[in-house]
C-alpha cells in the first residue's frame, strides 16, 4: 500500500505542477487536496509504534492539509489563514518530537544553526513584509522550534537510525519549502517557487508521516 501511495502521490504532484503553471484554479485546488489528504492516509495507515507520537504527527498533517486548501486561494485573506493553520501544525509537530526526546546537544545545535539563517531570512524578507512582520516573526520562530524539536529526535539513539533520519530529513526539507512560500509571497510571484518548493514539501511531509512507522525500527 505504501508504493501505491508513493505512486499516486507522484502523479498528483505532477498535476499539480501542470495545472498551477497552466493557471487552471479548480484543477490546482483538487490535485492539492487529494496529494495533502495522501500524506494524511499515509500516517493513518503506517503502523504506530509510540501511539501519542503517532497521533500528534496525524493532527499536525491535517492541519497543514488545511493550510494547503487555504494556500491554494490567492487572497491575502488565505494567506493569513493558511499561515495561522500551519502555525499550529508546527506547532504540533514540535510537541511531538518534545513529547518523546529530550533536549540534548543535538537540539542546541539546530536551534543556533537554524535560528541563524532564521535571522538571515527575516533579514531578506524584512523589506517587502509590511504590516505582516509580525505574524512573520512570529511564525519563523516557530518553525524554528519546530526544527529544534527534529533535533532533538535526531540526537536522540533511543530511537531507530531511519526513524531519527525521516524526522530530521522531514522536517528540514519542510523549513526549506517554507522560503519559496516566502519568497512567492513577499519577493516574486513565480512558478520556480512552486516547482522548487512543493516537491521539498511533499518530500517532508511524507518523511514525516512515515516516521509514525519508524522511529523504533
Amino acid at each position: 500500500m505504501r508504493f501505491g501511495l508513493i505512486f499516486m502521490a507522484i502523479m498528483l504532484l505532477i498535476g499539480l505542477l501542470v495545472s498551477i503553471k497552466r493557471q487552471i484554479f479548480d484543477i490546482a485546488l483538487l490535485t492539492k487536496t487529494l496529494l495533502s489528504a495522501i500524506f494524511v492516509l499515509a500516517a493513518l495507515t503506517t503502523p504506530h509504534l509510540n501511539p501519542t507520537y503517532s497521533w500528534l504527527i496525524i493532527i499536525a498533517l491535517a492541519f497543514c492539509l488545511a493550510g494547503d486548501i487555504c494556500l491554494a486561494f490567492d487572497s491575502r485573506k488565505a494567506f493569513l489563514s493558511g499561515l495561522v493553520v500551519f502555525l499550529i501544525g508546527h506547532l504540533v509537530y514540535a510537541a511531538a518530537f518534545f513529547n518523546i526526546a529530550k533536549v540534548n546537544v543535538w537540539t542546541i545545535g539546530s536551534l543556533v544553526a537554524v535560528g541563524a539563517v532564521s535571522r538571515a531570512v527575516y533579514g531578506w524578507l524584512k523589506p517587502h513584509l509590511g504590516t505582516m512582520q509580525g505574524p512573520v516573526i512570529a511564525y519563523m520562530l516557530i518553525i524554528t522550534a519546530m526544527v529544534a524539536g527534529a533535533g532533538s529526535v535526531a540526537g536522540d539513539s533511543h530511537f531507530s537510525a531511519i526513524g531519527r533520519w525521516l524526522v530530521a530529513g522531514g522536517a528540514i526539507l519542510f523549513y526549506l519549502s517554507d522560503l519559496f512560500v516566502a519568497r512567492n509571497q513577499f519577493v516574486k510571484d513565480a512558478f520556480f517557487n512552486r516547482a522548487v518548493g512543493l516537491p521539498l514539501y511533499y518530500l517532508g511531509q511524507f518523511l514525516l508521516a512515515f516516521s509514525v512507522g519508524k522511529i523504533y525500527i
